[in-house]
Formats: structure tokens, C-alpha cells, sequence
């Protein structure tokens, strides 16, 4: 039996309604604007799609229909997928249980469609794959009408990614079926080869997995599990001091995992400055190793980048600098986007809330203590 979902018409929306939320949506979206070749029928067709001119629209395989304004019909079709498609599109869904529980949760993992494109199964559409038809006489490709119909088509995509699949071809039960009935390789569903005797030989059946539901977590280790270092012997073309730190540094940041629940991620520049001050390695960052301990990331940013901060940011400074000299007049400061200056002394304000205190030597700026939030407690 051929798949076919149907909506209701959308109601007339909001003057900044936007279309596309999510990025597949997006993507979709991207295919209908790259294809047209008038901007004023695509104008007029948000127009139309926002004010509740297009009908309930029906969804079935390779065809998306609705009844636009004075009863035209429009159609906008895609290509299906062939069977083989399908079947190396299952096996990606199926290489991943994540994968399986992202579709359910009416989520399209960017990997998902990224290993389809490298089986060549397209599953979101291109510049060129969405072919618009309308009883209208408007020769536009697409007209103002279908253009309505695939904007309003985003907001069904938002909701439901399986209307996408559908579009290519199957539906959600159809698909859930095939999953089900799928027998997944011992190396996909993560069997060891001395699995238990009355183990399936060809794995466990995605649905009978996912009803087993999630068991709960082990407790946490201590965040203050000492880390003892790696006792390596010399081998050819290894390094084995480098790979000592290395191992020191994960363990380092897994702590503050632990204790943090989670970090920022570093860049790669970010990443040499903390080893280099965690580790007491000479990589020629001296300054940027100073910034590191005395402030983090945060501290490094204040010393390479300059910014302007919100006025009333700058405000709470000055009224911060003034009540720090009780009754007397601050002394005046050279002023520049975040760095205010003093002789030699300087502080720069970070984008953590923090100044940060530097002092000149031989023409360059260096960091010279932690942050504090009252400017006055850094300027003599």
C-alpha cells in the first residue's frame, strides 16, 4: 500500500513568521531558491505562503500537492530513491544506533546524511531536483504557487524529517519495518565474538534493542583520582617525554570534565598555549603562556584581541574607578576600546567580565597578575 500523509492548511502567520528552522530544513529551502529564476515570483510566494494561500497539502512518494488560490492545482515532485538506494540508506541508518534513535526523535544527523551522500543516496534535495507543475498560467519555474507550497513544505520538514524520507519514497512505518526485520552484522551491533550462546548469530533487532531502554550510569570516579605517569620504554621514531604529557594533558582535562561537567573546546593555537603552561614547555609563547594561568582562554583572548565592550560595561568601570580613590580624582587614563592605560601600568577588560592587569617592559605588554572585577584594584 502506497504511503500518503496529509496536513491541514497553515494558517495565516505572523508578519516575521520565519520558514526554515532546522538545518535539513534549511537545505531544502537552499534547493528551491538555487533552482528559481525569478526573485519576484519567490517574493511573492513567502507572501502567499505566510498568508494561508495554499490548501491542505498532501504528501505521498516523489509528490508534494496542494489546491493553492483560485483552485490551481500544484505539485511539486522529487525523484524516489531505487531499491538499492534504500538498501545501502538502511545500512547507514543501521551502522549507528544513534541514528535510528535521531529519526524517532525528529532529528536528522548531519553524519547520517553525510555517509548517505558517500553511498550515493541523496537525501536532501539539490539546485534542480525539485520540479514544480501549477495549473496557473504563470510560467515561472517554479511559479508563486509552488514556491508557497515548498516554503510552507520547510515547516512540515521542521516537524517531521520522515515527511522527507516519504518524499523519497518510504514511509516512517515502512521504514521502522524494515528496520526491525533487519539483521545487523556482529560488528555493527557491537557483539564481541564470544557473545553468549543464546545471543541471535546475526545481532539484535534494532526494536528489540531500544526496548531494552537505557541502563543507568556507574557513579562518577573521584574528581581527585591521581594520575600517575606513563612508564614507557624508548622505541624507534617514538617520543616518549611527548607522549608522557600528552597522556598527563587528557587526564588533566578529563578532571575538569569531571568537575565542570563539561569544557569549552579549544583551538588548535589555544591548545599548544595550554600545554606549553601546564607542562612548563618552552614553545616561545612566553607572554601568551602568562595569559594562560593567569586567566585561561578568557586571559588569552585579552592579550591578542581587542574589542569594544557595551557602554554600560565601560559605565560600571569609570563609576568603579572613581569610588576607588574615596572623594579624590581618579588619575587620567589613556582610553581604547578595552584597554585603559596608566604609564606603565594597563588594564584590558576581557569578554569574561574581568580586567586583566599588564605591565610594559622593553615596549611590549605583559601580563602581570589575575583578573579582578574593580578596575581600581589594578591601577596604583
Amino acid at each position: 500500500m502506497t504511503a500518503v500523509r496529509g496536513f491541514p492548511a497553515f494558517p495565516p502567520q505572523r508578519a516575521g513568521a520565519r520558514f526554515a528552522t532546522t538545518w535539513w530544513g534549511q537545505a531544502w529551502i537552499k534547493a528551491l531558491e538555487d533552482t528559481s529564476l525569478d526573485q519576484t515570483l519567490l517574493r511573492k510566494g513567502r507572501a502567499y505562503a505566510k498568508t494561508g494561500q495554499v490548501g491542505p497539502i498532501t504528501v505521498s512518494p516523489g509528490r508534494l500537492a496542494a489546491i493553492t488560490e483560485h483552485e490551481y492545482d500544484t505539485v511539486v515532485r522529487v525523484e524516489q530513491l531505487t531499491d538499492a538506494a534504500w538498501e545501502r540508506f538502511l545500512d547507514q541508518v543501521a551502522a549507528k544506533a544513534g541514528h535510528i534513535a535521531a529519526l524517532l526523535d525528529r532529528d536528522v544527523p548531519h553524519d547520517l546524511v553525510e555517509a548517505a551522500e558517500d553511498a550515493a543516496v541523496p537525501l536532501l534535495p539539490t539546485v534542480g531536483d525539485l520540479e514544480p507543475e501549477c495549473s496557473c498560467p504563470d510560467w515561472g519555474h517554479p511559479c508563486k504557487h509552488a514556491a508557497a507550497l515548498c516554503y510552507q513544505a520547510s515547516w512540515l520538514l521542521d516537524g517531521d524529517p520522515f515527511v522527507l524520507l516519504l518524499l523519497r519514497g518510504r514511509g516512517e512505518r515502512e521504514l521502522i519495518d524494515a528496520l526491525q526485520n533487519r539483521d545487523l552484522p556482529p560488528a555493527r551491533s557491537g557483539a564481541a565474538p564470544d557473545a553468549a550462546p543464546d545471543a541471535p548469530a546475526g545481532g539484535v533487532p534494532a526494536a528489540q534493542a531500544f526496548a531494552l531502554g537505557e541502563p543507568p550510569l556507574p557513579d562518577p570516579p573521584p574528581a581527585e583520582t591521581a594520575f600517575t605517569p606513563l612508564a614507557l620504554d624508548p622505541a624507534p621514531g617514538v617520543d616518549v617525554a611527548a607522549l608522557a604529557v600528552l597522556a598527563a594533558s587528557a587526564a588533566g582535562r578529563a578532571r575538569e570534565i569531571l568537575l565542570r561537567g563539561r569544557l569549552e573546546p579549544l583551538s588548535e593555537y589555544q591548545d599548544r598555549v595550554r600545554l606549553a603552561a601546564d607542562h612548563d614547555l618552552d614553545l616561545g609563547l612566553e607572554p601568551a603562556v602568562q595569559a594562560w594561568r593567569y586567566g585561561g582562554a578568557a586571559g588569552l583572548d585579552v592579550l591578542d584581541t581587542a574589542w569594544t565592550p557595551p557602554r554600560q560595561d565601560l559605565a560600571r568601570a569609570q563609576a568603579l574607578l572613581e569610588s576607588g580613590w574615596d572623594g579624590e580624582p581618579p588619575p587620567h587614563l589613556e582610553t581604547w576600546r578595552n584597554r585603559w592605560t596608566l604609564g606603565a601600568r594597563q588594564v584590558r577588560y576581557g569578554r569574561d567580565g574581568r580586567w586583566y592587569p599588564f605591565t610594559e617592559h622593553d615596549g611590549h605588554w605583559w601580563p602581570s597578575g589575575p583578573p579582578e572585577r574593580d578596575p581600581s584594584t589594578l591601577l596604583p
